[in-house]
């Protein structure tokens, strides 16, 4: 597409973006070590499909009005915060920590996952900002479908993200197996996913 420059360049960014560990990583990983599969992949899936909202919203100006006005930023970020606090505490507060490993999780458990992911997702607003500031450097100012173009990259880095995404919770998921065996560890982990998520909770809440 002509309004697209330097895709190449652009394609090497995402990659080296995506593999940077970050907030959706250490999600992912939690939720597939405590989860198992089935749970990892829909919580993957969840964050993916935040990520597509995001590049529609980014693309349509709505990231403007977080950037524009501190409150609205302020609010959203908040949320995101105390819905990561809130899920942390729930491993760790849980009494039945411990369960039998080899039943696969049921398909409530699964859905349960894609949401909050979406959700964990969708109330962080860096994602959003950081859409809108990554992605019209390779776009054409002078271009007659900036929209177009923003859409195929915003695409373009969701689905490299998802696949990558996938790769992270298949092989966190392998390493459930050995747990089935060792259910003080299972239970350390999931108070450690547990603390991890209320300190990404904390990090969004107080960072810049």
């Amino acid at each position: 597409m002509s309004d697209i420059h330097h895709y190449g360049l652009f394609v090497l960014a995402a990659i080296v973006l995506i593999l940077t560990p970050g907030q959706d990583t250490l999600y992912i990983l939690g939720r597939s070590l405590s989860g198992g599969l089935r749970s990892g992949v829909a919580s993957a899936l969840g964050i993916t499909a935040g990520s597509m909202v995001h590049t529609f919203a980014a693309a349509a100006g709505l990231s403007l009005l977080l950037k524009a006005f501190p409150p609205a930023f302020v609010a959203v970020k908040l949320c995101g915060a105390a819905y990561l606090i809130y899920l942390g505490a729930r491993l760790l507060l849980a009494r039945n920590a411990v369960h039998d490993l080899t039943i696969p999780s049921p398909p409530s458990s699964a859905r349960r996952a894609f949401v909050q992911g979406a959700l964990t997702n969708l109330l962080n607003p860096k994602v959003a900002l950081f859409f809108l500031a990554f992605l019209p450097q390779f776009i054409d100012p002078q271009g007659a479908s900036k929209s177009v173009a923003f859409l195929t990259l915003g695409a373009t880095f969701v689905s490299m993200g998802g696949i990558w995404c996938l790769v992270l919770a298949g092989a966190a998921a392998r390493l459930r197996a050995f747990l089935v065996r060792n259910a003080v560890l299972r239970r350390r982990i999931d108070r450690g996913a547990g603390a991890l998520f209320m300190l990404l909770g904390a990090r969004l809440a107080w960072g810049r």
